[in-house]
């Protein structure tokens, strides 16, 4: 199955500093170990293996808005630098003198562009379950593709959010996991039996408590993310 590219974007703050005199864009792409909001029947968070490999291998650009016409820096020219911390993945650009680059410095430096995003592959992903219950999708290696500082995110937490996400490039490790199509992974319910093969086992076999309170327990974690979201 050929990879499809996905995209992620963080809240953490991405700011105009100067360094020996010459201004940088610098800020988190990728938060380890953050829970998503609701990508639409799962969440997922971040490992801290996700970028090892692809800092030092891939070919990443900086481009803002994700538009190729407007690059930033390339971190095999100099103009981009990739690490990995504790916290995730940072990087800091040194910005061309170009029109587009000072009128992005110039918004920045105003607060009006603020949050930034990641374009990447899945080189491996696993999927679990959370502690209520609910499909987590945790991201171990990607191959990056660009980083880049965004005007509207679509996903408003750290890591992600529904809005926007390519759901059938998201769900096509389960897919080839449980042996089923990615269509067929349309819902809530549909993953969850993807993931603990329901359909297949007696229920004595899958939980030791009723359904209804697995449910709940869902329902109360769904509650929770829209809370958080909306603090």
């Amino acid at each position: 199955m050929k990879k499809r590219m996905e995209r992620r974007w963080t809240s953490g703050e991405v700011e105009v500093r100067e360094k020996m005199g010459k201004a940088t864009i610098e800020g988190y792409a990728a938060m380890f170990e953050k829970l998503s909001q609701n990508l639409g029947g799962f969440v997922e968070d971040i490992k801290d293996s996700a970028f090892n490999k692809t800092v030092k291998e891939s070919d990443v650009r900086a481009v803002f808005n994700h538009d190729e016409n407007y690059v930033l820096g390339r971190n095999k020219s100099g103009t981009l630098d990739l690490s990995v911390d504790k916290s995730g993945l940072y990087y800091r650009i040194i910005p061309p003198d170009t029109s587009y680059a000072h009128d992005l410095l110039a918004v920045m430096e105003r607060g009006d562009v603020n949050q930034s995003s990641f374009a990447f592959y899945t080189m491996k992903d696993d999927w679990g379950m959370t502690e209520q219950d609910f499909p987590k999708r945790s991201l171990i290696e990607v191959s990056l593709v660009d980083v880049s500082p965004v005007t509207y995110p679509a996903y408003l937490d750290t890591t992600s959010g529904i809005g926007g996400i390519d759901r059938g490039a998201a769900l096509s490790g389960l897919a080839a996991r449980s042996g089923c199509k990615v269509e067929d992974l349309s819902d809530l319910d549909a993953i969850v039996k993807a993931l603990t093969d329901e359909e297949r086992k007696e229920p004595d076999e899958i939980h030791s408590e009723p359904m209804p309170n697995r449910w709940s327990r869902r329902a109360q974690f769904m509650r929770d993310l829209e809370r958080l979201l909306d603090e």
